[in-house]
């Protein structure tokens, strides 16, 4: 009698930490990619506002709520927003019903669309690594900081713009994820492709 041979899963960053299949797949499939989508990229910075003080996963479980509760993150729609907007989203057991980041949100909207008159907020955030995805070599999660110059940069700037929840940990956070950075281990078998991603990279002129 013989048996199926067992497949051997890939090595990955030890944050991911448990097995959650939905953690997992953000884990291969999105962190770390470059990103120039404008409201993807508008959607993650607020999320990751949010996430301030919990779990990413949290986030993640909730995201597809969240893109429903703010309009798929349309900034032109969520400008509109209204106090029954926000008493309708306190009670929307489906996202963080945190008043603050509900409002900080709304004001995120108005400070992104201030700034899409000059520039889009995808040129923004790269022009303060100039458009070229910083590729670390980082083995042990120790080596990884909460915080970087560039990451401080961004946050100081962000906050000039009228954005809020956008501390340095949290854009660092927002740069990792949205492929800024890379901050795979090395060993991790996501390194080498989102590296490779990295290098192709063109970032926006406009």
């Amino acid at each position: 009698m013989t048996t199926a041979a067992t497949k051997k899963e890939p090595v990955r960053c030890a944050w991911l930490g448990i097995a959650d299949a939905e953690y997992t797949r953000y884990h291969d499939e999105e962190w770390g990619v470059p990103k120039v989508d404008e409201r993807a990229l508008f959607e993650k910075l607020v999320l990751e506002g949010f996430q301030a003080g919990l779990s990413w996963l949290t986030i993640l479980r909730k995201r597809d709520n969240f893109r429903a509760a703010f309009h798929g993150f349309d900034a032109e729609k969520i400008v509109r927003f209204k106090e029954r907007d926000i008493e309708r989203l306190m009670a929307d057991a489906g996202i963080i019903r945190n008043r603050a980041k509900i409002e900080a949100t709304i004001s995120n909207a108005e400070a992104y669309l201030r700034l899409r008159e000059r520039t889009s907020l995808s040129k923004f955030l790269w022009d303060f690594i100039d458009g070229r995805p910083l590729i670390h070599e980082r083995r042990t999660m120790r080596e990884i900081p909460p915080e970087t110059p560039e990451s401080k940069a961004i946050s100081k700037a962000l906050k000039k713009e009228g954005f809020r929840f956008v501390g340095p940990t949290t854009v660092y956070a927002f740069m990792q994820a949205s492929g800024f950075v890379n901050d795979h281990l090395v060993d991790c078998h996501r390194y080498g492709h989102c590296a490779s991603l990295q290098r192709k990279f063109k970032a926006p002129k406009q």
